[in-house]
């Protein structure tokens, strides 16, 4: 059956309706210019990977397993794995930011990897199944329906991202804001610079 023939609740469809709409939202953040436009859509474009993370792990990824194979369906998991942990960061530092652009924007870039493999590899195979993909697609539906209603359940990422309190976070955002406390020396009659223990001099000391 050719994709635009499929029924709105076929399981398929609503993951693929799922797909263009996360990418419409990554289009909008590429093109707005405040950074109050930026966080709105950021906070759309989270909460939909969230619920659509859960439907996929929870219904669809057991259902195709089998028959799409475990490359495939491994390789999956682990970038959902990536992107939440991702969103996780996002979740708990909200101030905002170019960091915090910069981490939804690689978010971004993972996510549509992952649509482009799914859409490529796994959906056709698992188009193969001899299965109600509309029952599958209601179950779907269902727990979309039922997350919005009472909320995401907390996963693993967010609590390893939680429990390291934004210490494992961009290490190049941290470097960057910490402050060489710098102390002179006399060596040799000459006059120099240094800082303090596992932090870099400036260049040109």
């Amino acid at each position: 059956m050719l994709d635009f023939m499929m029924p709105e609740k076929h399981a398929i469809s609503i993951l693929k309706k799922d797909h263009e709409t996360v990418k419409d939202l990554f289009e909008k953040f590429e093109k707005a210019e405040s950074s109050s436009e930026k966080e709105s859509i950021i906070g759309r474009a989270v909460a939909e990977l969230k619920m659509h993370a859960v439907i996929e792990e929870e219904i669809f990824y057991p259902t195709v397993r089998k028959h799409v194979g475990a490359d495939i369906m491994n390789e999956a998991d682990e970038e959902h794995h990536v992107a939440k942990v991702l969103i996780a960061e996002l979740d708990l530092n909200r101030g905002g930011g170019d960091y915090r652009e910069a981490k939804f924007t690689v978010l971004a870039e993972s996510v549509r990897h992952h649509i482009k493999e799914e859409e490529n590899e796994m959906l056709p195979k698992a188009k193969e199944l001899d299965i109600d993909f509309e029952a599958l697609g209601q179950k779907m539906l269902d727990r979309k329906k039922e997350l919005k209603a009472v909320g995401i359940p907390k996963d693993a990422e967010h609590s390893m991202v939680a429990q390291a309190r934004g210490t494992g976070d961009s290490p190049a955002a941290a470097s960057r804001k910490k402050t060489p406390s710098a102390k002179t020396v006399r060596i040799n009659g000459a006059t120099h610079s240094t800082v303090s223990r596992g932090e870099r001099p400036h260049a040109g000391h």
